[in-house]
């Protein structure tokens, strides 16, 4: 049971809850769903129920997939389900595999390519492009059943996936990257990252290439569930289910062929409240959107993130569109920063930036955003393992945005009316900052200090100007 609030387009998990029933378990042996399996998933789902209507929430999905699917007693074992009142849907495999790769689609705006979502009772592929689901299947290849299949030796095992790939001709050599969605699957990344010796600690949105990833798949075929559980990030069931995930890997690999491997926290849930949104929701940011619904309660508008991303605009370089977004959003960032006690705002720029998941940020952006929480902060030496995420031109590029972040700040106290009565020129040789009249008594000590630093950081001369001017810019002179 996953429960969710914030905005549509990036939705916060606020109570998540497992119980790993495995009802397909014996699908391989039995076709049924065990009893005693079907007993342990009804009291976590009354559990549950109890849980929704104690809370008043009355917007509840519940839907069930392959073992409910597959097993001959599935429909017995719904019919107990809808007496709890909690309506369950059951989805065909294809609209299991289109659910998971809206989750792929919502996460990772543009996708293009193949969502592999790996489950206990199925692998769903989906080809994907153009916000749009194409060719979908779902195959009996789920962790449950994996171990029946490796029981009869690694060459029966390879030729019995790739008999059952054979059957989703579309998938062979896909264009584009492979969307690894499910728990197992981002164990493999947590796996990876304490291999590779990877800076950050969520998985989501973690890329491997091919042959990583090939190497990666040999060494855990054989490994111990025992040593894999002292791994961050792989639970003991987990630990237990990622050799056979592993020995599946590589037939899949050969089989579609992807240009690397890209995993993906959001699934099957999350794709069910993507494909609710409409189009122009769908259409929305989702970095923005959730950097908004995280700081606005913490005091910090998109409003004034937008003002303040204004007035530094001169001091914006590098990708255009790309690095506007992350300008935004640090600014945002670093107004909920200045919001918390002083002592606390290190920590704070680090897990805000690198720790907390954020939908479509790459490691690139994370790393950018902490140089500008940093820089706001007034600090110009940065944590070490940034530089294994971005290049050094990326980074002082962050670290000039939360400079200018502080002096908008430091001016005024970041009000409207010290802002629109002021202008921060960067020339050739010199970076002016621009004050109205009424507003002159601004321009002093810390104020001015904090302009000196930016302008050396710079390597420019600055420069204080007092007097009547047009705050927009257009028909200035240029100085030099």
């Amino acid at each position: 049971m996953v429960i969710y609030e914030g905005t549509g387009r990036a939705p916060e998990v606020v109570w998540n809850e497992k119980v790993a029933a495995r009802l397909g378990r014996d699908l391989s042996d039995t076709g049924r769903i065990p009893e005693e399996a079907s007993d342990e998933a009804m009291a976590a789902l009354a559990r549950y129920a109890l849980i929704l209507g104690d809370l008043g929430i009355e917007d509840v999905q519940t839907v069930a997939t392959a073992a409910a699917r597959d097993a001959e007693n599935g429909a017995e074992f719904l019919d107990r389900v809808a007496e709890l009142g909690l309506e369950p849907r059951l989805l065909s495999g294809e609209e299991e595999a289109c659910a998971s790769a809206m989750g792929a689609l919502g996460a990772f705006p543009g996708a293009r390519g193949v969502v592999a979502d790996l489950g206990g009772g199925s692998l769903e592929l989906v080809s994907i492009a153009d916000n749009k689901c194409h060719e979908a299947s779902s195959l009996r290849l789920g962790t449950l059943r994996l171990p029946a299949l490796r029981a009869a030796g690694a060459e029966a095992f390879t030729a019995a996936v790739h008999d059952q790939l054979a059957s989703v001709g579309w998938a062979s050599a896909h264009p584009g990257p492979m969307y690894m969605i499910g728990g197992t699957w981002r164990a493999l990344a947590s796996y990876a990252m304490r291999y590779f010796d990877y800076p950050l600690t969520d998985p989501h949105g973690f890329t491997l290439l091919p042959d990583d990833a090939r190497r990666l798949a040999k060494e855990l075929v054989g490994a111990k569930p025992e040593k894999l559980m002292q791994i961050s990030g792989i639970t003991p069931m987990r630990a237990h289910y990622l050799p056979d995930a592993a020995a599946l890997l590589q037939p899949l690999l050969d089989e579609i062929e992807p240009d690397e491997l890209i995993f993906s926290s959001w699934g099957i849930r999350e794709g069910l409240l993507y494909a609710r949104l409409e189009p122009a929701q769908m259409q929305a940011d989702p970095l923005l959107a959730g950097v908004t619904a995280y700081a606005a309660p913490r005091d910090a508008s998109i409003t004034e993130a937008t003002l303040l991303a204004a007035w530094t605009v001169d001091l914006a370089d590098g990708d255009g569109k790309v690095n506007e977004r992350l300008r935004l959003a640090a600014a945002q960032l670093s107004g909920a920063l200045h919001r918390v006690e002083p002592n606390l705002r290190d920590s704070h720029a680090v897990e805000w930036s690198l720790g907390k998941r954020w939908i479509d940020l790459d490691a690139r952006g994370r790393a950018m955003i902490c140089a500008a929480l940093f820089g706001s902060l007034g600090r110009t030496e940065l944590p070490e393992k940034l530089r294994e995420l971005a290049s050094d031109d990326d980074l002082r590029e962050g670290m000039t945005w939360g400079l200018g972040f502080r002096l908008a700040r430091r001016l005024g106290g970041g009000s409207k009316v010290s802002l629109s009565t002021s202008a921060l020129r960067r020339k050739k040789k010199s970076l002016v900052l621009r004050l109205d009249e009424s507003r002159a008594a601004l321009a002093n000590y810390p104020a001015t200090l904090d302009f000196e630093i930016l302008a050396g950081w710079l390597d420019l001369k600055p420069k204080i100007k007092i007097g009547s001017f047009n705050f927009s810019g257009v028909g200035e002179d240029e100085e030099l």
